[in-house]
C-alpha cells in the first residue's frame, strides 16, 4: 500500500486542477492506497508524490491528468 500527496498552490488558484488529479488517481488506483492527501502549498507549486519520490512536478512536466495517474500507477 502506498501515500500519495498532491500539493498545490492555492494563490495560484490550482485547487481545480488538484481535485481532477485526486479523483483520476482514485479512479486508477484506490484500492492500493493506505492515503491521499490534498497540501495546500504557494509560488507555484503542483507536485505529485508517491511515498515521498516525485512523480509529477508541473517545473518539469506538461499537465496531463491521465498522463498523472498513470505515473501513479507506474510507481506503486
Amino acid at each position: 500500500m502506498s501515500d500519495v500527496v498532491i500539493e498545490y498552490c492555492v494563490p495560484c488558484g490550482f485547487k481545480d486542477r488538484a481535485l481532477n488529479v485526486q479523483e483520476a488517481i482514485l479512479n486508477a488506483v484506490e484500492e492500493e492506497l493506505d492515503e491521499l492527501s490534498l497540501v495546500m502549498g504557494a509560488h507555484g507549486v503542483f507536485t505529485v508524490s508517491v511515498d515521498g519520490e516525485t512523480v509529477f512536478d508541473k517545473e518539469e512536466d506538461e499537465f496531463d491528468v491521465d498522463e498523472i495517474a498513470r505515473s501513479v500507477r507506474d510507481a506503486i
